[in-house]
């Protein structure tokens, strides 16, 4: 691995994409916005349907499924890792390492797959019991959890393939079979929660069911794909005996560990947010429960943004035009911030229609969502820069260790003790302790336009 330089002339505009260019980013961006909205459509409409029996169920959903959350995040460090490495293996043409380093992903997400696949089924409750006092909670959430586990294995080899076909610019085949599997866990929820067409109505434990079965459905689907079309991303017994070289490992490690790391910290900084907010009582739990699918649904387009900037800046980075991937990095930038606003403003504006979904929230339940939806339009455009370079453009560079420690100094060195503070010793409520969650994207706003600037990000991994 070697790191880069670029010429020292400036940048000749801050949005610099040509039509051609534009389209490239669409034929990523479109599909990969549209795979998030689906993943964020599921999470919410789970919701909804578990909105119907209780808010008993809804807290101990959204507690469980920020936990299912955290694991599923670990995986996605991995795949990660594993698509910065295609993204430049591309770019470089090296079709032969783009195989491999799939089979790499795979392996090595299964095998980090089985510490919370086991932890989620025999100790559920001691990780409910980190958010939440409550008895009848801690025994939902496990409940829910010993069902879900098995699906962490499914969801690592599905994230593998997901990463091979983004980076190498085939997200809409990733979208339309990340769509299926969406769609059967939909129908399943319906059948399993509600216990139609004879089937017995199992309310939060139908949920949990229903996740497990169509993750394993969509990795069948997805086998079925690779072999009908020979797809050059399908595992084969020379990728494996390729992928097990130690120099392969060892440089998919040096990507994987800290990536992985940083996307596990950030994910368990995202638990403790849970957690803290269980301090202020279970009605602050609720409405966490409730706005969290609506952040990530918001979130979908930024998300989008942000992958297609790692897998393009990557592309040019493997080609060796370090200037391309510099000025189209501050395009997407530029991109993210104003898509980001017009989110914001949309989501405003349907404030009213989105919160009278949820039926089981009382009045003043409801008056909190309402304070708690208010902060999130604000709160997602901090996020625009901050994410589009943590997840596109410095890890697109292999630039993963400044990742990491910005991560671990902002979030759980500000955001985290701030939000703590404000809760236990200070007993704010429950909407000002939501607002200081968002005060470590002001810290990283600073220390990512430093780094990108420093032009430090820039490596070439392909060699």
């Amino acid at each position: 691995m070697r790191t880069g330089s670029i010429s020292s002339k400036p940048s000749r505009s801050f949005f610099p994409f040509d039509r051609e260019q534009l389209s490239a980013i669409a034929a990523i961006a479109i599909p990969v916005t549209l795979q998030t909205i689906l993943f964020a459509s599921k999470g919410l409409t789970d919701m909804l349907m578990i909105g119907q029996l209780s808010e008993h169920d809804i807290a101990a959903a959204g507690v469980a499924s920020r936990a299912l959350f955290v694991a599923m995040i670990l995986l996605s460090g991995i795949s990660a890792a594993g698509s910065v490495l295609i993204a430049q293996y591309f770019g470089a043409n090296k079709h032969h390492a783009i195989r491999r380093t799939v089979v790499l992903s795979w392996f090595i997400s299964t095998l980090f797959a089985l510490f919370p696949a086991l932890l989620f089924l025999f100790a559920g409750d001691k990780v409910i019991a980190l958010s939440t006092s409550s008895l009848p909670l801690q025994t939902l959430g496990h409940e829910y959890l010993s069902y879900t586990a098995a699906s962490l294995l499914f969801a690592s080899f599905s994230g593998a393939i997901a990463a091979g076909l983004r980076s190498t610019r085939q997200a809409s085949v990733s979208t339309w079979l990340s769509g299926l599997g969406i769609v059967l866990n939909l129908v399943l929820n319906w059948l399993l929660i509600f216990g139609h067409f004879g089937l017995p109505a199992l309310g939060l434990k139908g949920a949990a069911i229903a996740t497990t079965i169509s993750c394993l459905l969509e990795v069948l689907i997805t086998i079925a794909y690779l072999r009908i079309k020979q797809h050059a991303l399908a595992p084969t017994y020379r990728a494996i005996q390729q992928a097990f070289n130690l120099k392969h490992i060892r440089d998919f490690l040096t990507l994987a560990i800290p990536t992985t790391t940083n996307f596990l910290l950030w994910a368990a900084g995202l638990f403790t947010y849970t957690a803290i907010m269980g301090q202020t009582g279970d009605q602050g739990l609720v409405v966490l429960s409730v706005i969290s699918p609506i952040e990530a649904f918001s979130l979908s387009f930024l998300t989008g943004i942000a992958n297609a900037s790692a897998v393009i800046v990557g592309n040019h980075l493997g080609s060796k035009d370090a200037d391309k991937a510099y000025q189209q990095a501050m395009g997407f930038v530029v991109l993210a911030i104003i898509v980001t606003l017009l989110v914001a403003l949309i989501l405003f504006l349907l404030r009213e229609p989105v919160l009278s979904l949820f039926g089981a929230l009382d009045g003043d339940t409801r008056q909190l969502a309402n304070q708690f939806y208010l902060i999130l339009c604000f709160g997602i455009v901090l996020r625009s820069l901050p994410t589009t370079m943590v997840v596109g453009v410095l890890r697109a560079g292999g630039d993963v260790k400044f990742c990491l420690y910005q991560d671990i100094s902002t979030q759980w060195l500000f955001g985290i003790p701030l939000a703590a503070l404000g809760a236990m010793f200070f007993g704010l409520s429950p909407s000002w302790v939501f607002a200081s969650f968002f005060l470590e994207t002001l810290f990283k706003w600073g220390a990512c336009i430093y780094r990108f600037k420093s032009k430090r990000w820039i490596k070439f991994l392909a060699s």
